[in-house]
């Protein structure tokens, strides 16, 4: 029996216990380096068993060797007489023998070894840890602390030993990313790499949002109030569809709280980005109407010529609404509900002036 040490066996175990990582992954990859360390140390190919107890920091290694009467294979075959003479004396032509060894100087290579390998080990298992507990997580809802913010990457910390990565065209335009600042993020990509797991995180992702509401309303936790779609441009605005499965339960009043409670939460997770919740409709047409809001629309006609085209009439003084800042409020309600939305005025009907009375008099005189 080859002695590592009970300092070793002591650290091994405090080690696995800090980090949370089962004794069995550091065995059996130490097994395996021994078995190579020990035939590169005997230049050889030698069949080896190690046997390892971590508990007391013993370990022993045996070449496995079949019984022949002529050696053809001096690495994995031993004769009847040596058997006979190193204390087989049952053995057989055939037999399978395990010759325990205990070469002089393998003591300082194999500790030297052990150490290497439950180092990188140790990084493997961490590694693999970290990935399994977070591919689980990919679509959820994740909080981390802004620890790095350089040009056109931030990097986010998760945990103690755990960083993800928020990309340009992840982030919000706009908003700032502080040292420090504490966030909630969606988990977009967790991909393994030879530098360890690649975590990728979105501010601007629809899930995000809709992560946040699950959170924030318990009739969607619940699946009384369904989400039917989420369009963002994030940082500015963004439109959720809804419905309701319970005729009791309005959906929009729910997503948007007492006194917009909810909703106002929501927006400030989201750097006071605006939310419009509206109804969902298999109508299309009052989907779209819905999706307009807060214009009122006056009527609406689809475009036959043209497939999943409307024009939708609005009053002057709904126009900036039906259109929103930079387009933006008719741009979110097309991609909400996938038709192509073409606004106009409609003049509102009025009563005649005393300009048009006389107008109309000389216009019947004339005739």
């Amino acid at each position: 029996m080859m002695q590592l040490g009970r300092d070793f066996a002591r650290a091994l175990r405090q080690i696995t216990q800090e980090r949370n990582l089962p004794m069995e992954i550091i065995s059996s990859g130490l097994e395996a380096a021994m078995v190579h360390a020990y035939r590169k140390f005997k230049n050889g190919n030698q069949n080896v068993e190690v046997y390892l107890d971590l508990e007391h920091g013993e370990m022993s290694i045996c070449e496995v060797r079949k019984v022949v009467e002529e050696i053809e294979n001096p690495d994995t075959e031993i004769t009847l007489k040596e058997a006979i003479e190193k204390g087989f004396n049952d053995v057989e032509i055939g037999d399978i023998i395990r010759i325990e060894v205990n070469p002089e100087d393998f003591g300082r290579i194999a500790a030297q070894t052990a150490r290497q390998v439950i180092i990188q080990r140790l990084k493997d298992a961490e590694r693999q840890v970290i990935y399994e507990e977070f591919a689980d997580k990919i679509g959820g809802l994740v909080t981390g602390t802004i620890f790095k913010a350089e040009n056109d990457y931030v990097l986010v910390r998760l945990n103690d030993r755990t960083e993800a990565l928020l990309p340009r065209e992840e982030k919000i335009v706009g908003e700032e990313y502080n040292l420090g600042d504490r966030m909630k993020f969606y988990l977009l990509e967790v991909r393994q790499t030879s530098k360890g797991p690649k975590i990728i995180v979105s501010r601007s992702h629809p899930g995000l949002l809709r992560k946040l509401l699950e959170l924030e309303v318990p009739e969607i936790q619940d699946g009384v109030i369904e989400i039917r779609g989420i369009v963002r441009e994030a940082g500015a605005r963004s439109k959720v569809a809804v419905s309701s499965l319970d005729a009791n339960v309005e959906p929009v009043g729910a997503c948007v709280g007492p006194n917009g409670s909810r909703i106002k939460s929501i927006s400030n997770t989201l750097g006071g980005e605006r939310i419009d919740i509206v109804v969902y409709s298999s109508d299309p047409l009052q989907f779209i109407r819905n999706a307009l809001s807060p214009a009122k629309v006056v009527k609406m006609e689809p475009v036959l010529e043209q497939e999943r085209t409307v024009k939708v009439y609005v009053r002057p003084d709904q126009l900036s609404l039906a259109i929103g800042k930079a387009g933006q409020n008719v741009r979110l309600a097309a991609r909400l509900t996938g038709w192509k939305i073409d606004i106009k005025t409609i003049e509102p009907d009025r009563l005649p002036t005393l300009q048009d009375l006389f107008e109309d008099i000389v216009t019947k005189e004339d005739d």
